[in-house]
């Protein structure tokens, strides 16, 4: 069970990482608001989760959003050592506990119909806009954006959703410790 503190946590990080969306980059937006909330990670990792974006280099793959939840998990609980499988395995199921959950949220708050079964950006685009779009082609970013891509109920709550099942687990992973 959460405790209130840390539902103002949660709620403080989630409002965080749907606020820097607007400034592009989903992957970045979720993890500067978990390295702030949670005081993890540092400028580098913050650096390298530019290029996740968009799916990948805005190529519609695995969510930038959930990347950079996934990101922070990783500088939160992930290995140190590339000998420790036993962490590594770990972590790996707390990944997929996020990313089920991030999947679940996603279906509630956006109330789709059909269960969605990934975690990839065009899939989410698909459900949320009843299309996907390559962001790397400027024509379809410009109609993205006219569709409300950059907006309250499109990617900026994607990132909140994102941050806030990232959040979740890890103050359940602290509790645990």
């Amino acid at each position: 069970m959460v405790h209130n503190l840390d539902d103002e946590v949660v709620k403080k990080i989630r409002r965080a990482a749907h606020s820097y969306d607007q400034y592009s980059g989903c992957s970045q937006s979720v993890l500067l608001a978990l390295q702030e909330g949670l005081g993890i990670g540092d400028i580098e990792s913050f650096k390298a989760a530019t290029v996740l974006s968009g799916g990948v280099a805005r190529r519609g793959e695995t969510c930038g959003a959930i990347l950079g939840g996934l990101m922070a998990l990783g500088l939160y609980h992930g290995r140190d050592d590339m000998t420790n499988y036993e962490q590594y395995a770990s972590a790996m199921i707390v990944a997929d506990e996020i990313c089920q959950d991030f999947q679940r949220r996603l279906q509630q708050e956006f109330c789709f119909k059909k269960k969605l079964d990934s975690c990839l950006c065009k899939d989410i685009q698909q459900r949320i806009y009843g299309r996907s779009y390559i962001l790397k082609i400027p024509e379809q970013r410009k109609a993205f954006l006219k569709a409300g891509g950059h907006s309250d109920e499109g990617c900026y709550k994607v990132c909140g959703i994102a941050a806030e099942v990232t959040t979740r687990k890890l103050l359940e992973l602290n509790l645990g410790n």
